[in-house]
C-alpha cells in the first residue's frame, strides 16, 4: 500500500506546495474499492488577499472554517453541483488552500468509469476539478479530515522537475479582479490529463 506523506510535508509556502503536489498520488478507500491518480494540475488560493479566495478579507464561515486550522486537511465545498477537493495550506489562522484540478488515473480505473459514466477515455475521466472528485468518490463529507491517513491520503509518487512544471493563470475565476491574472496554477507540461 502507499504510504501518507507525514504532516510536515504540508508545511511549506502555498506556492511551494501547489508545485510539491505534482506528481503526488492522490488515494480514495471507499466501500466499493480504492481509486488513486497521479496529481498533474493544482492551483493557489492564498487568502486574505487573493479576491478569487473563499477566505479573502479573512472571510471566516462554516464552509472556510477548516482553513483557518493547521495545513493538510482536507477542504471540500460544492460548486454548481459538483464537489471540488483542496489541500488546507499556510499557517494556523492564515486561510489559504491547494485546489487538485486534474489527476491521471492510475489504480482502480474501472470503478472510475462506473462512477462518470459520460466519460469517453482516461483522460476524460479525472481531467478536471469536478470529474475527479466524482470519480474517485470524494465526497462534501470528506471535509476536515487529515490528508496524512486514510481513507483520502496523499502518498509519495513520481519527481517533477521543475523544467516540467508549467505556470499560469488560474481557470474559472473571471470576477476576481486582477487576482484572476496571477500565475498560481500549476502543471505537468507534458501530461495530457491536465484541464482544457
Amino acid at each position: 500500500m502507499h504510504e501518507p506523506v507525514q504532516a510536515p510535508f504540508f508545511q511549506q509556502s502555498t506556492l511551494e506546495l501547489s508545485k510539491a503536489l505534482l506528481g503526488k498520488l492522490l488515494i480514495k478507500q471507499t466501500d466499493q474499492g480504492v481509486t488513486a491518480g497521479w496529481i498533474v494540475e493544482t492551483e493557489a488560493y492564498i487568502g486574505p488577499d487573493d479576491q478569487a479566495a473563499h477566505s479573502f478579507n479573512n472571510r471566516r464561515t462554516k464552509r472556510t472554517e477548516v482553513m483557518f486550522g493547521p495545513p493538510g486537511y482536507v477542504y471540500t465545498y460544492v460548486m454548481h453541483t459538483h464537489c471540488l477537493v483542496n489541500v488546507v495550506s499556510g499557517d494556523v489562522g492564515h486561510p489559504e488552500a491547494v485546489l487538485i484540478r486534474a489527476i491521471e488515473p492510475y489504480i482502480g480505473i474501472d470503478l472510475m468509469y462506473e462512477r462518470r459514466r459520460k466519460a469517453k477515455n482516461d483522460r476524460d475521466l479525472t481531467s478536471g476539478p469536478g470529474k475527479l472528485t466524482k470519480a474517485m468518490g470524494i465526497v462534501k463529507e470528506d471535509y476536515g479530515r487529515p490528508f496524512f491517513e486514510p481513507p483520502l491520503w496523499i502518498a509519495e509518487g513520481k519527481s517533477i522537475p521543475c523544467e516540467d512544471i508549467a505556470v499560469g493563470p488560474r481557470i474559472g475565476i473571471d470576477n476576481s479582479g486582477e487576482a484572476k491574472q496571477y500565475p498560481w496554477r500549476f502543471y505537468v507540461k507534458e501530461s495530457s490529463f491536465v484541464s482544457g
